[in-house]
């Protein structure tokens, strides 16, 4: 079930959300005992909320008639941002988070002024989220350790699956959680490889938070770091080619693709990680410029059999 301090708020709902319940009714909601109930009661008058209690057996809680915790201010735009940005979690991976979406858009519906509850119901009714067949699902627990174990600088252990799938044990001082390419990546220094290192979090299981701490670099940015390294992790081919493409144009054209640029002559310098190559060779043909390739060599086999294709499809006959 939830942490205490979550099922005081859950009684706080529950009692909102009816006239009166019996402490009964409450211990098996919350899945306590009735002794830990009335602590829950007294925790919320603590709060000043006038919960009010009917003795005997069959003794029951309200709150004070007339009173309701205030309306969330909220703007329209505010509104409708907020249950956009909570039902397009699944688009970055974070479809775990499905039960938790729909309790936290229940929780407005109920708090927001009713004019304002269109826009939740806009958002629900006519915005459409079609998932990426590129997104990595990943399981929101191992998001929220090691984000709360970045926060109080304390080193997480776990243990991780290799891109050659291979398992093994690390301890890390994590820096940082950072969501691209449509993964979430974890970096940290790992004490068994003394380096810093990138692991995705959608490969790591038995995550366990440690009570070591440690103290983060600070000249230390994770996406300067990842911007020049992410390219590069975990890939069965590195490519190194030129293509006569001036700098500017090739950044707007491969700004998506994961690719290290750099100008060269009066061209530009690509260099990645791949482990698919007739994708990554398809986008370079349809920029539709000369190119050099440096490596590697399976990569000029890619073109010369995309070549003979598409050969072969221009002289079909009509």
């Amino acid at each position: 079930m939830q942490n205490p301090i979550m099922r005081v708020l859950t009684t706080l709902e529950i009692l909102q959300a009816r006239d009166r319940v019996t402490g009964a009714e409450l211990a098996e909601r919350l899945e306590v005992d009735l002794r830990t109930v009335q602590r829950y009661i007294v925790r919320l008058r603590e709060l000043n909320i006038p919960v009010e209690a009917s003795p005997g057996v069959g003794g029951s809680y309200r709150l004070r008639p007339g009173f309701r915790l205030p309306p969330l201010l909220l703007t329209n735009e505010e509104a409708f941002a907020l249950s956009l940005g909570l039902r397009a979690l699944r688009q970055i991976g974070l479809e775990a988070f499905a039960p938790a979406t729909e309790g936290a858009l229940s929780k407005l519906g109920r708090v927001l002024p009713m004019a304002l509850r269109e826009s939740l119901q806009t958002v629900e009714e006519v915005v459409a989220f079609e998932p990426s067949s590129w997104i990595i699902p990943m399981p929101a627990a191992n998001l929220i350790t090691t984000a709360s174990a970045i926060r109080t600088s304390h080193r997480v252990r776990f243990a991780y699956l290799s891109h050659q799938e291979t398992t093994s044990q690390r301890e890390i001082e994590p820096y940082a959680v950072l969501h691209t390419d449509e993964r979430w990546y974890l970096i940290g220094h790992c004490l068994d490889r003394q380096a810093t290192r990138t692991f995705r979090l959608d490969r790591v299981t038995q995550l366990q938070l440690s009570i070591a701490t440690f103290r983060k670099p600070e000249s230390f940015d994770a996406r300067q770091y990842l911007a020049e390294r992410l390219p590069f992790v975990q890939s069965d081919y590195q490519i190194d080619l030129c293509i006569d493409l001036p700098i500017e144009d090739a950044r707007r054209s491969f700004a998506l693709w994961r690719v290290i640029m750099e100008e060269q002559d009066s061209g530009t310098r690509l260099r990645c990680g791949r482990d698919n190559l007739d994708f990554f060779a398809a986008i370079l043909l349809s920029i539709r410029r000369r190119m050099v390739v440096h490596a590697p060599v399976e990569l000029r086999d890619t073109f010369r059999e995309l070549a003979q294709l598409a050969k072969q499809a221009a002289n079909q006959p009509i």
